[in-house]
């Protein structure tokens, strides 16, 4: 299979703290009026990217993560030509689409029609080609009524379903994505994710950023960690994923709850952590629709609390409850927690949720009537649901409701009425 992409020794190095040499006539009255005309500013360089070198095959979905300032951005910018590398070389092969900022590409006075064969031309693409895609480009993007309107006047909001709906829909060989998806609502971003998987089903080589693990896992085959502008790990999108996590103390979906001051309650018992783990106590990257998960929840307590009640609640990014449970509902008692620190695991053998992202709330409270409150925080960790195997639902989303129904069809019947259908009438 031929190579889409490749990098050879790529570096990017900045000057913090210089100034651009064509700025603006306003701008240097300002600097002159603070007394910065014949002032040097000082400088020192900063290495955004460093000897990178990797290639993409034709077809490959490759995720791009690290933690903020690792580089990532930069790299697709550079591959997008937005920028040019300091040494070093890349090439790519076909038309490469990109998107990488709200509206990238646009011209605040044409219209979105005008912007949609802009971008197209600055493709190499024809007119004709451009007409063929040009109904649905406007029907993804919901701008029906604007098209015609420039788009200045457009709300972030369009300005990002058009700019995504150009960058899918033009027939590139290479879409390059940054997170932009995660501005739009929650169906703007399923949409998002289904145009992606349609690409790579279609074998277009789609690079994709993302700080969501479950989305780039469930996307991407392959995986590649940036850090600190180096090339860390390059391999199967799984095993990097884990790696990543792990380096950054993020092994497994955790969140820290101790300085969350967004709680009500007393205080004699405090939830101090939130973890989600496999069935075997390891820390969780990944939940799949379908699977067992762990949930475990850290407690401090300043004195022995007697008669205790612990529940909690999931909410989809919409804000619908999608499940709520407590230690009350399944006829369990804690008589006493003991002063000092403490779990409470929650074993969830099956996680019927479709994929999306979940808030989690927690409460702890005297006794099944939560006449009085320990500790209750709303919206104060998240799951993320990657979709299930095929088995368990691998082509649903949220549009297919809340939670996922295993089931089994039985289709004797049909073979039967087609066998009775096809014989000869007597």
């Amino acid at each position: 299979m031929r190579h889409a992409i490749v990098v050879d020794r790529l570096s990017k190095r900045y000057l913090i703290g210089a100034t651009p040499r064509d700025t603006m006539l306003r701008d240097r009255i300002v600097n002159l009026a603070r007394g910065r005309w014949n002032r040097r500013a000082s400088t020192a360089p900063m290495w955004a990217l460093r000897d990178i070198s990797l290639t993409v095959r034709e077809g490959e979905t490759v995720g791009i993560i690290g933690r903020n300032g690792a580089g990532k951005s930069t790299l697709l910018k550079v591959l997008s030509k937005i920028t040019h590398p300091t040494s070093g070389r890349f090439t790519t092969r076909g038309r490469v689409a990109s998107l990488l900022e709200v509206g990238t590409g646009f011209h605040d006075e044409l219209t979105g029609r005008d912007n949609v064969f802009l971008n197209g031309s600055i493709m190499g693409m024809k007119k004709r080609e451009v007409d063929a895609s040009f109904d649905q480009i406007v029907a993804y993007a919901g701008v029906e009524r604007f098209i015609d309107t420039p788009v200045k006047h457009y709300s972030s909001g369009m300005r990002l379903r058009l700019g995504f709906a150009v960058a899918a829909h033009l027939s590139p060989d290479i879409l390059i994505v940054d997170e932009v998806h995660a501005v739009g609502d929650a169906g703007f971003q399923n949409k998002c994710m289904r145009t992606l998987e349609a690409l790579r089903s279609d074998g277009r080589t789609v690079l994709f950023v993302s700080h969501n693990m479950a989305a780039l896992e469930s996307l991407c085959t392959r995986a590649v960690w940036l850090d600190e502008g180096e090339l860390r790990e390059d391999g199967a999108a799984g095993p990097v994923i884990r790696s990543y996590l792990s380096a950054i103390g993020e092994n497994g979906q955790r969140s820290d709850l101790r300085a969350n001051e967004r709680r009500s309650g007393d205080g004699r018992v405090r939830f101090t952590n939130v973890e989600w783990l496999s069935i075997d106590r390891a820390p969780q990257t990944i939940t799949r629709t379908g699977e067992a998960v762990v949930l475990r929840l850290c407690y401090h307590a300043k004195a022995d609390v007697p008669q205790a009640s612990v529940g909690f609640r999931l909410f989809s990014e919409s804000g619908a409850l999608a499940i709520s449970a407590s230690t009350w509902q399944n006829g369990i008692a804690i008589p006493v927690i003991p002063a000092g620190h403490g779990h409470i695991d929650v074993l969830l053998s099956c996680v019927n949720l479709t994929p999306g992202r979940y808030s989690l709330t927690l409460w702890l409270t005297d006794g099944p009537y939560g006449s009085f409150v320990y500790d209750e925080i709303e919206h104060c960790a998240y799951i993320d649901i990657a979709p299930g195997r095929p088995e368990w639902g691998g082509n649903i989303d949220s549009r297919y409701g809340l939670v996922y129904l295993p089931r089994q069809w039985d289709l004797s019947g049909v073979a039967q009425m087609a066998s009775i259908d096809a014989a000869p009438a007597v």
